[in-house]
């Protein structure tokens, strides 16, 4: 089975669970960057977690679909049709061979995703199916979906069949709200920070520049200033690191952040907010408020808990033909 690219959209990626384990490489772990997002789509079409979906980022592509199918779309609300009639977001959509699907015009939030049931099976680069757009690594060198792309589907001996039409609350795994921080850890170089930008950095809002991407979201708002020069030799990154180059204006660092870097780090958005960091849009405003380890990590791990319960709950659905 293969998907046929009709139109690719804005930039529509492949995108799995990434590629961790290779920085003493020079290589970034990519991957989804909402990636419980697309861990619900992978499980209400009866996926395993890491399996290949499309994250599709503002505008979304158009398919065709060459045998019968299950998928799912997650992540920011997005206009969904299957054969020009809508049909609903956070739930499985089963698809018939000839059918296509057009995705629509991103409103509210940034990111969607979409999970097909045997997942998209291109050969895997480094472990990882996941598109490093930055340095045009994985499956089709790297790059984004282009019009004609054929993307394999993995073979299955059963298709699991919803008997009837259920969604899951998106209230609880998608949150839009402007006026909600992000919870920041402390960075290894904030105490060299004046105390005013300090105070700015968790009083004050910022705002998605345009030119913000899967590397990092540039955020323009107040200058934060050092009480003295800070010199420092390159530290490892990973997603969520907030670095403050010369400007004054952080990056966020997103899952095609480099291995390391040489600005000095403000914080680090606790890994239960990546979420909402790779939702925010250019132009949208963010805003921080400081968080302990043992509160960020008892967040992640009330969130883990979460998402296996719903997945186990999902998968028994599935087996239950829904």
């Amino acid at each position: 089975m293969s998907l046929r690219v009709l139109a690719p959209g804005f930039l529509t990626s492949l995108q799995d669970a990434g590629r961790p384990g290779f920085a003493a490489m020079g290589v970034g772990a990519s991957g989804a960057f909402d990636t419980p997002a697309l861990r619900l789509a992978n499980a209400l079409c009866g996926n395993p977690a890491n399996a290949c979906g499309l994250e599709i980022t503002l505008i979304g592509p158009r398919l065709r679909f060459d045998r019968d199918s299950l998928i799912a779309v997650t992540g920011a609300p997005i206009p969904f049709l299957v054969d020009d009639q809508p049909a609903p977001m956070w739930s499985p959509v089963p698809i018939r061979a000839g059918s296509s699907i057009r995705l629509g015009t991103i409103r509210q939030g940034c990111r969607s995703y979409l999970a097909i049931h045997g997942g998209i099976a291109l050969p895997p680069v480094l472990d990882s199916r996941s598109s490093d757009l930055n340095t045009a690594l994985g499956p089709l060198e790297g790059r984004a979906l282009q019009i004609g792309d054929d993307l394999p589907i993995g073979r299955y001996d059963r298709l699991p069949m919803p008997a009837g039409r259920w969604s899951l609350d998106a209230s609880h795994w998608f949150c839009a709200n402007p006026d909600r921080p992000l919870r920041l850890l402390p960075g290894s170089q904030r105490g060299m920070l004046m105390a005013a930008s300090v105070e700015a950095l968790f009083s004050r809002t910022f705002t998605v520049a345009t030119d913000s991407n899967r590397v990092g979201l540039r955020l323009s708002g107040p200058t934060l200033e050092w009480r003295a020069p800070v010199e420092m030799t390159s530290e490892g990154s990973l997603p969520g690191v907030l670095q403050l180059p010369p400007s004054g204006q952080p990056i966020a660092f997103g899952p095609e952040a480099p291995v390391s870097g040489g600005y000095p780090r403000i914080g680090q958005v606790a890994m239960v907010d990546l979420p909402r960091l790779a939702q925010a849009r250019p132009g949208d405003r963010l805003g921080f408020v400081p968080i302990g380890f043992d509160e960020a990590l008892s967040a992640l791990q009330r969130r883990e808990q979460a998402l296996e319960r719903l997945s186990r709950a999902i998968a028994t659905r599935l087996q239950n033909n829904g």
